[in-house]
């Protein structure tokens, strides 16, 4: 078995911040503490990337170019890593429908993402084709990431969330494809 590309680690802190600790094979980390308002969106988000790549096999979206060696600075104006692979786009994409999603406290059906999808890519004269999901796929996120949040919600004050990425017990899916079950603990230890 192949060691993680990325040791992916959510700190919950006391005063409702977080903290986002990614480890690479390598040795080197990228970090980033979520104070306020943030503390409380980005575990979710973080964690929603997480099922959305695992799932469908993505991987060089988010958490890939970090295990590629992108900080998580590298996020964001002024791109100093230059543009975002097409992975990661597609993944962007997928976790925004998510979060607004869970926002809006309702479930779309893939086709009205299918329908997003196309028109922000037009919009954006992106040369890639979108991605296109259907209503399985969207199952198969949302019900990894229902055990993620589960998972996240159980973590007590000052523990941390561990997850490998990719998962160990994944098969290398490919986009669509399919993966296990969970491979994530819970820890208590701090950085």
């Amino acid at each position: 078995m192949n060691p993680p590309r990325l040791t992916i680690r959510i700190k919950k802190n006391a005063d409702g911040t977080a903290a986002l600790t990614c480890a690479r094979a390598d040795g080197t980390v990228t970090w980033q503490r979520q104070q306020g308002a943030q503390g409380q969106f980005f575990p979710r988000h973080d964690l929603t990337h997480y099922a959305v790549e695992s799932i469908l096999g993505f991987r060089h979206a988010f958490y890939g170019l970090v295990a590629d060696g992108w900080d998580l600075s590298d996020f964001g104006p002024p791109w100093r890593r230059g543009r975002l692979s097409d992975d990661a786009h597609a993944a962007e994409l997928i976790v925004g429908f998510l979060d607004v999603e869970r926002a809006s406290l309702t479930r779309w059906p893939a086709s009205d993402f299918n329908d997003k999808a196309e028109g922000y890519y037009r919009d954006h004269n992106l040369r890639t084709t979108p991605p296109t999901l259907t209503d399985d796929d969207l199952a198969r996120i949302r019900q990894r990431r229902a055990e993620l949040f589960a998972q996240w919600d159980a973590v007590p004050d000052g523990g941390t969330l561990e997850l490998a990425f990719p998962a160990a017990n994944e098969t290398n899916p490919t986009a669509g494809g399919t993966t296990a079950g969970p491979a994530s603990r819970r820890t208590s230890h701090t950085r």
